[in-house]
């Protein structure tokens, strides 16, 4: 596949994302943010696991845990506190953080190098992002800041990581390790610090279907597999899909309003996510350029 077709295809994944929300409010019970992360996350591992029939080898299940914890079990728990202790504009603003993290992470755990392009492209999509859901009464919690900046931190060295560490495996064999490890890390800690769930109605079943079939095992197939192919930084900028689809999806679905600033500040974060494209296109340029072996001199 051409990198603009394998682009496409990884942003449907945060694309997917965008609905998290919607499902969360409308149709998961409440209070129960570390237990929903769970049964998202190990049912599709497990699927998985069972459609590949490949598990990780001792060598890699460290660095399979380490990844299951980063980019699922961290991440999503420090996601849910955010979710709730802050208005959903700004834990989803400091969530855009996340593509300049990646971009210093992958400088220094890769050597890729940090471009001006690159920089300004996710400086401008952060401003995108706040433009288009934080609105000005938007209240600060000290503790909902910290788990929103953890989070953002959290997935931006797990995506880093599933660049640097790439097994022998499918990329459907490497998310099913990761959902799993996550999702066996989560369980334990559901059963001791939330109660017990009611008996879940037609609405939720539907509901976690849909988190953990589309929203994790497909999507997350679809974003390992970027990860390998695309540069770190354009990766992480495709992530700011999610709040332009979760906006439009309230708009479509719920009719919530959407202001002239918030339509704005959704073209603000497609043009930045365009120009990060092309920034880390130039870091693939000039890597190839670098492999391709030089004609030896005649003597």
């Amino acid at each position: 596949m051409s990198r603009t077709t394998d682009i496409l295809l990884t942003a449907l994944a945060p694309a997917v994302w965008g609905s998290t929300y919607l499902v969360t409010t409308e149709a998961l019970p409440a209070g129960y943010p570390i237990t929903m992360a769970a049964l998202r996350a190990l049912p599709a591992g497990l699927l998985l696991l069972a459609l590949t029939r490949c598990l990780p080898p001792r060598v890699w299940l460290g660095r399979t845990l380490l990844l299951g914890s980063l980019n699922f079990a961290l991440f999503w728990t420090l996601l849910f506190v955010a979710a709730y202790r802050l208005p959903g504009g700004v834990a989803a603003t400091l969530g855009s953080l996340q593509a300049m993290m990646v971009i210093l992470m992958a400088h220094g755990w890769l050597g890729t190098p940090i471009r001006a392009g690159a920089v300004a492209a996710a400086g401008t999509g952060v401003l995108g992002v706040a433009l288009l859901l934080i609105s000005p009464d938007a209240a600060l919690d000290p503790i909902g800041i910290a788990a929103g900046l953890g989070g953002a931190a959290s997935m931006a060295a797990g995506t880093v990581l599933s660049r640097k560490w790439q097994p022998p495996v499918s990329a459907l064999s490497f998310t099913a390790w990761q959902l799993t490890a996550g999702g066996l890390i989560l369980l334990p800690l559901a059963l001791i610090m939330e109660p017990a769930l009611p008996p879940l109605t037609a609405t939720n079943l539907v509901g976690l279907t849909w988190l953990g079939l589309v929203g994790a095992a497909a999507s997350y197939v679809i974003w390992f597999r970027g990860v390998a192919r695309i540069e770190p930084g354009a990766v992480a900028m495709l992530g700011m899909m999610s709040p332009v689809t979760a906006v439009l999806l309230g708009w479509v679905v719920l009719g919530q309003s959407l202001s002239p600033l918030q339509g704005l500040g959704a073209l603000i974060v497609l043009g930045s996510v365009w120009a990060g494209q092309r920034a880390s296109r130039q870091d693939a340029v000039v890597t190839t350029a670098r492999s391709v072996p030089r004609p030896a001199s005649s003597a």
